[in-house]
């Protein structure tokens, strides 16, 4: 194998992969993406005693970017930094995991060596979703977001039961054309077919079935979704707050009826902040309550930017900042309230934080680097979370919501920890406008999909620019917005009770995998240890 077929087999690989995250393709590419690099991968493996193990890392390196970059570049809307440090440190963990399982094959064989791509690559992606330092974007699974008739059964395994499946029928179909290439038979591989062929199809059909049988399920709730449509860039920040949230309740005057129990604003749509201590009293807050008063069959969910004033002899947590004017300590949130007839405001803290612009990673390490967080306007600097996921409560008509806000709907098992707590719905609030009219907000949408496969919940996604939908349980956009219009929409969805395999267990195909993955090291260790004794003796 030449060079420059190494350079267009590494390359062919980053295209393939990109290809899933494109409106106009599907998931299926990914199941046969990793085929190029993995011969290339090979043909260091057969000349190891040539080649070092540093050369995969760099081709590897060359599959990666190229996948990141066509997937993601669209973080250069928001900063051109931010999208190059993205793409290159996503890019270089992808390369370290492909060589890990370079070294481990190396050491111990094929059938070690593929056994540990799978488990290598699946603790790669459970990290990043629950890491401090997240990125779960382009992890495998989400590949088939798109196509949700073919995953239907993510209601048991999640996310990363798809990038299971990519990775066995990847390493299985690249034997089958390796074994065909250098023996130019097929009959010895019938086996490898028939096994690829039934791993392929099952997944497929079953899903299908359990697509068509699925039934919805539980009481029946009319919601309306508000999007203001205010630029991120030129107007939210800029634009007055009482104009943005008289746009919002006259959007709400348009769309209500007398049937209409939830009406959804978007995340930060109050993005001046509120202090928390005075919510009751606060003049936008109050402007709510007086239309919900007017309207009292009606919930309003509304995302917030929030102060909380820190008590004297209270904990200072590492986001904790210092006002010099009133001479106290507090902390900042991006937050949702539920505004109703009641007196009691509950209050829900966004606790899947942006790295590089709600919070910076590592803070205790790395907190001198805080004033390079990114300005996006509004609150800036690392932001307070909260500890464990909260629904809001509904008691007239019996049924709990979990409010999810923007970059935490991306998280599987972070979703799934609301549906345990009682949630009924799934009600997104987010501002995808930084991305500008690219693919990212798609993406975004789409994985909304998932979530409501994975939790069997309906959802209800208010976006400030668009774009805006219902989604059923099956994972279905029924109505959505155009992206960058001022527009209401309503809708109803059902609010169920079942709690999936997936919502009890979570994300347990990648514990197992972190586990094996430490069994493989420990193992390496040993075999390391007893060859060096046997080295010693003679």
């Amino acid at each position: 194998m030449t060079k420059l077929q190494r350079y267009f087999l590494s390359l062919l690989t980053g295209i393939l992969l990109s290809l899933s995250w494109y409106q106009q393709f599907s998931g299926i590419f990914c199941l046969a993406a990793f085929i190029p690099l993995l011969f290339v991968e090979d043909f260091f493996y057969q000349h190891k005693k040539t080649f070092k193990p540093s050369d995969v890392f760099a081709y590897a390196t060359l599959s990666f970017t190229i996948w990141n970059l066509l997937s993601t570049f669209w973080i250069k809307n928001s900063d051109i930094f931010a999208a190059v440090t993205v793409i290159l440190l996503n890019s270089v963990f992808m390369a370290l995991t492909f060589l890990l399982f370079h070294i481990t094959k190396r050491r111990f064989g094929y059938k070690v060596g593929n056994f540990s791509l799978i488990v290598y690559w699946i603790s790669f992606e459970y990290y990043f979703l629950h890491a401090h330092l997240t990125w779960p974007w382009l992890n495998l699974g989400n590949s088939f977001a798109g196509d949700i008739k073919l995953i239907q059964w993510y209601e048991y395994t999640g996310v990363l039961g798809g990038t299971l499946w990519i990775l066995i029928l990847n390493l299985l179909l690249f034997n089958i054309l390796k074994f065909f290439i250098r023996k130019r038979k097929i009959k010895a591989q019938i086996l490898n077919i028939n096994l690829f062929v039934l791993l392929l199809i099952t997944p497929i059909l079953s899903s299908i079935i359990i697509y068509k049988n699925h039934e919805e399920t539980g009481k029946e709730i009319k919601i309306a979704l508000i999007q203001p449509n205010f630029d991120p860039y030129k107007e939210k920040y800029e634009i007055d707050q009482d104009y943005q949230l008289a746009t919002i309740l006259n959007l709400s005057d348009r769309i209500i009826d007398q049937n209409i129990n939830y009406i959804i604003a978007p995340e930060t749509a109050i993005s001046d902040p509120i202090w928390e201590h005075n919510l009751e009293s606060d003049s936008l807050i109050l402007r709510i309550k007086s239309f919900v008063n007017k309207h009292p069959k009606i919930t309003y969910i509304i995302g917030a930017s929030t102060f909380k004033k820190l008590e004297t002899n209270e904990h200072l947590p590492i986001s904790a900042r210092f006002n010099a004017n009133d001479s106290i300590y507090y902390i900042a949130h991006n937050a949702a309230l539920q505004i109703d007839t009641s007196n009691f405001i509950p209050i829900y803290y966004k606790s899947k934080l942006v790295s590089g612009v709600e919070t910076m990673p590592f803070l205790k390490v790395l907190g001198f680097l805080e004033k390079f967080i990114l300005d996006f306007g509004g609150v800036t600097g690392s932001l307070a979370i909260q500890k464990e996921r909260e629904v809001f409560t509904n008691t007239g008509l019996d049924i709990s919501i979990a409010p999810v806000i923007c970059y935490e709907s991306a998280f599987g098992e972070h979703v799934s920890d609301y549906i345990k707590k009682g949630a009924n719905f799934i009600f997104i609030i987010t501002n995808d406008g930084w991305w500008g009219n690219t693919s990212g907000y798609k993406h975004h949408l789409n994985y909304a999909c998932l979530r409501a496969i994975e939790t069997r919940r309906s959802i209800a996604r208010s976006a400030n620019t668009g774009i805006s939908a219902f989604i059923n349980q099956r994972g279905e956009i029924l109505n959505e917005t155009s992206w960058w219009t001022k527009v209401a929409i309503k809708n109803k969805l059902k609010a169920n009770k079942k709690i999936t395999f997936y919502v009890k267990y979570g994300d347990y195909i990648g514990r197992l995998a972190v586990f094996l993955a430490i069994f493989i090291f420990l193992y390496i260790i040993q075999h390391q240890l007893n060859k060096s004794i046997l080295n010693k003796k003679s």
